[in-house]
């Protein structure tokens, strides 16, 4: 079974920078690997995702600011965040969407938490 575990959350002021990683092994084929974000109080929410043809998507609230990337492995997806903002602030969780027998399972890791001061 795929188990990603992300890392690299922390506390930074706004305007500064942190890059997530998400490493996942044991799985046979994944095609698509996603971050998403989740804020006290609100719903979970997509930020971006990536696929095995390199195809990136992202939501308009991180548009420019965030770029979403794999390894050239393509075991570890990286979410580099730059010019933070506080309403960045949540918990971030990587999900990969891989092969489970003849059905696509979505994965999720454990979230890494970020924080923005103003």
């Amino acid at each position: 079974q795929v188990q990603p575990v992300e890392s690299g959350g922390g506390s930074v002021q706004a305007g500064g920078f942190l890059r997530l990683s998400c490493a996942a092994s044991g799985y046979t084929s994944c095609y698509t690997m996603f971050w998403h974000r989740q804020a006290p109080g609100k719903e979970r929410e997509f930020v971006s995702s990536i696929n095995n043809a390199g195809s990136t998507s992202y939501a308009d609230s991180v548009k420019g600011r965030f770029t979403i990337s794999q390894d050239d492995t393509k075991n570890i997806v990286y979410l580099q965040m730059n010019s933070l903002k506080p309403e960045d602030t949540a918990m971030y969780y990587c999900k990969w969407r891989c092969l489970d027998g003849d059905f696509l399972r979505d994965n999720w890791g454990q979230g890494t938490q970020v924080t923005v001061s103003s």
